[in-house]
């Protein structure tokens, strides 16, 4: 198994380079170079795995083991999940079995938020492949191997990244987040980590200039040959892979409890794309699921699924979901490969040519529009509902008087319910279950919880939500840095330095 560009379809690479490096160096994503597909028995024989026996299962597919032999995989994975506050890892909850509702509890880990499940695991990965890569090598040697990440967040990415990276020999970590476009727990829990090799920058703007300068870092050949940069953000195929997992362990559950032939749709709160590519993968190594996209105003996806043209907005609309903030969606291309493939392209090759023309397009003129075959493929690949405000916090609000008494909701987790209920009123199948996946710990969005619980008899969001790990934190020391503006150069001049100061430690 290799992986090559989305956009260039050759030049394929191994895994460890592909995770290492993050980003391709034509600024495509990577992806596997062959279409996997689970066992033809893994229905039956997977069924009774534990979380940590399915990734195994599961990354082995993608990761050759000469890369990472599988009793190493094995330690690896169990280092990463032995984090998480739940055996499960990530349990299924009944909003309302009656009517087939449920949701995917993702933030049992130890930053509260889905990214853990991911980003446990690629800490761990990098650390394995430097510790491997510098063997014999003493700690100050000149040639000794050392990563720079850098990523970008619109408030979990970071923190999960910082917890699974902290103190992690040979590499630094810098997180660039949006001045006051985060919650304050959010900020706190990212800030609070005063370990040497973390680093946080709030930069003025929205999440997506974040995003454009770590795109650009990477495409400065000199600055990342000379530092080693790295991503974290879910453009590393390393973060696509751990999520895999969750949706094969939680259809598990369900083809216990109502049978082998249960029909399972997962509804899934999107921004940046990367938590529904997961189950888009998991559906092409087998699974029988289907997936709807929830996106909140911040809506190109579902205008996409709506219309086949892929069309930025000016500006990003500040909403109580802050994490799907987003104008530009990153880990799509990875999807549009696969469909131009799928439809137009009669090669690899082919097919990134086009995702290139479309990702060109995009940044020249701020829209493209795929052909007719392209979009139709998509649109029946994904259902698409879109949720505002408003009725973010109805739903938060239904959900804790309603339908699972004094439970609570995150906002994110709220568009994806509500999204839920619209395509399940509209399905013809009244057996099917439906799965919201709930991304993060509702304590992390007190503004938005407040506001739809306000008024509520017996309501305290200090006593019903708050976990007193995080009251403990927002006293805690913090350690930030302030970027003056949003250019390359400002940051690229902050992470120099600050290795610099990291290297007289």
């Amino acid at each position: 198994m290799k992986y090559f560009s989305t956009r260039s379809g050759c030049d394929a690479v191994s895994f460890e380079h592909a995770v290492i490096a993050g980003l391709a160096p034509d600024g495509g994503l990577y992806i596997p170079s062959e279409s996997i597909q689970a066992p033809s028995d893994f229905l039956t024989a997977w069924k009774d795995l534990t979380f940590q026996q399915l990734a195994a299962e599961i990354f082995s597919l993608y990761i050759p083991e000469s890369e990472v032999p599988r009793a190493d995989l094995e330690d690896l994975i169990a280092k990463s999940y032995s984090t998480f506050k739940v055996p499960e890892v990530t349990p299924v909850r009944a909003l309302n079995a009656d009517k087939n509702q449920y949701l995917l509890e993702l933030f049992h880990g130890p930053t509260y938020a889905f990214k853990d499940v991911a980003l446990q695991f690629v800490g761990n990965l990098f650390e394995y492949f430097l510790t491997r890569r510098n063997v014999g090598k003493a700690a100050d040697a000149l040639d000794r191997e050392k990563i720079t990440v850098i990523g970008a967040t619109s408030g979990d990415t970071g923190s999960a990244a910082i917890y699974g990276l902290r103190n992690k020999k040979d590499v630094s970590v810098f997180i660039l987040y949006p001045e006051g476009r985060v919650s304050p727990i959010q900020e706190q829990q990212m800030t609070t980590v005063l370990d040497p090799n973390v680093h946080t920058i709030t930069v003025p703007g929205t999440f997506d200039d974040c995003q454009d300068l770590v795109k650009q870092m990477f495409a400065d050949k000199e600055f990342n040959s000379k530092y080693h940069v790295g991503a974290v953000n879910s453009i590393n195929w390393a973060r696509i892979l751990a999520q895999i997992t969750y949706y094969f362990a939680s259809y598990f559950q369900f083809a216990k409890t109502k049978g082998s032939d249960v029909k399972v749709k997962y509804v899934v709160p999107t921004g940046n794309f990367g938590d529904i590519l997961a189950g888009f993968y998991a559906e092409k190594l087998g699974l029988p699921i289907e997936l709807t996209v929830a996106t909140n105003a911040n809506d190109i996806l579902y205008r996409f699924f709506k219309s086949g043209a892929y069309t930025k907005e000016n500006e990003v609309h500040a909403t109580l979901s802050p994490a799907m903030d987003i104008i530009v969606s990153s880990n799509f291309e990875r999807f549009l490969w696969h469909a131009a493939r799928s439809t137009v392209a009669k090669s690899d090759t082919e097919a990134g040519s086009l995702v290139k023309q479309w990702m060109d397009e995009l940044k020249a003129t701020g829209s493209f529009r795929v052909p007719s075959e392209v979009h139709k493929l998509a649109s029946s690949t994904f259902g698409a509902q879109h949720t505002n405000d408003k009725t973010t916090k109805t739903t938060i609000a239904k959900v804790y008087n309603e339908y699972c008494p004094n439970y609570v909701l995150d906002p994110h987790t709220a568009v994806g319910v509500n999204a839920a209920w619209l395509e399940q009123e509209a399905d013809a199948d009244k057996h099917k279950v439906y799965v919201t996946l709930s991304t993060a710990h509702p304590a992390k969005f007190s503004e938005a919880v407040n506001e739809a619980l306000v008024g509520v008899k017996g309501y305290s969001f200090e006593n019903d939500v708050l976990p007193d790990e995080f009251k403990v934190m927002m006293q805690a020391k913090t350690k930030k840095i302030k970027a003056n503006s949003s250019e390359k150069a400002e940051i690229q001049q902050i992470v120099v330095s600050e290795l610099a100061k990291e290297q007289q430690l």
